[in-house]
């Protein structure tokens, strides 16, 4: 696959494989997450205005998107390879603000990694723009992207058998928030009470596929996270990512 060049990507067609799984499904490999978002983008924008073929369910991951329910998953995949996608800016996002207390068991920890205070953690982190690559491992938890490269942390060698519900999180590249308690060896620098998953509201996921994220430092108790709709709007174990 050709890798994805440096620096921004201009409109036009993305290095892709389509791979047809099964009668109606086809499965997207490309070749960089930011690809992916701005696939995932263009196939809901096609999707609202009626130019897509009618797909029953579009799951975009860390370096792919499976669509399914397709009558000809070929003949998309074939057409994929000639489309115009142009990259995403920061207005074809929804944006989300998650307050967070700032007082994790593992925050000192990562200020040691980093090679920085407490105080600076708290500062590089809520001063990222992050966005939700894809979701998994529990229902509302969103992988998050931003952090540069030098500023990714291992998991922990030991995991905890409970992470508190709430907690936000970093390992490898991502940052998340656990919507609910659960195992888990992410490290922990915060905590918030926004609800991540809620059955009640719709969408029922604060966070979904593409969207921006800021958090915000506050002192306790963290209020309720503000949301700004898109433009374009329309078992859990341990995250293994």
């Amino acid at each position: 696959m050709t890798p994805p060049a440096s620096g921004p990507r201009a409109a036009g067609p993305l290095p892709l494989r389509a791979l047809p799984v099964g009668e109606h499904g086809l499965l997207i490999e490309l070749a960089s997450a930011e690809d992916v978002e701005a696939l995932h983008a263009e196939l809901l924008r096609r999707a609202a205005d009626g130019t897509l073929p009618a797909v029953r369910e579009m799951v975009p991951a860390a370096r792919t998107v499976f669509l399914d329910g397709l009558a000809q998953p070929r003949a998309l995949g074939a057409d994929l390879a000639t489309w115009h996608v142009p990259p995403l800016t920061a207005g074809d996002r929804p944006a989300v603000e998650i307050p967070v207390r700032y007082d994790g068991p593992d925050l000192a920890e990562v200020a040691a990694l980093w090679g920085v205070t407490p105080d600076e953690v708290v500062r590089l982190h809520s001063g990222t723009a992050f966005h939700v690559a894809f979701c998994g491992f529990a229902p509302g938890f969103g992988y998050l992207t931003g952090l540069p490269e030098h500023l990714h942390v291992s998991r922990r060698e030991t995991p905890r058998t409970r992470v508190p519900v709430g907690s936000v999180a970093l390992a490898g590249p991502y940052t998340g928030v656990y919507p609910r308690s659960s195992p888990g060896g992410w490290r922990l620098i915060g905590r918030t009470d926004a609800a991540l998953w809620d059955p009640a509201r719709e969408p029922a996921a604060l966070l979904t596929p593409g969207t921006t994220v800021r958090f915000v430092p506050v002192d306790a108790p963290v209020p309720a996270p503000r949301t700004t709709p898109s433009p374009s709007d329309r078992i859990p174990e341990e995250p293994a990512r």
